[in-house]
């Protein structure tokens, strides 16, 4: 119990939340990075549902596409 408290006063009741959310921020922010000229709006999912095949240059479309299903990984595995 005293470690709970402990780790309540630490994180706060919803810690594990604000740092999945603080990780997942971060990953966007990466992947914006890497793709400066990109809108790709808060849900990542969604610029791969909305994406039409052919609008780009087939090299860019496929490192586009692998960059951010990658991105999608990794904040779904938390790492």
């Amino acid at each position: 119990m005293f470690a709970l408290r402990a780790l309540r006063r630490r994180y706060g009741r919803h810690g594990c939340a604000d740092r999945t959310a603080a990780f997942a921020d971060q990953v966007k922010s990466e992947l914006t990075d890497e793709l400066p000229d990109e809108d790709l709006g808060q849900d990542l999912e969604d610029c791969l549902a909305v994406y039409e095949l052919g609008s780009k240059p087939r090299c860019e479309e496929v490192e586009y596409l692998e960059l951010v299903q990658e991105a999608i990984d990794r904040i779904d595995r938390g790492r």
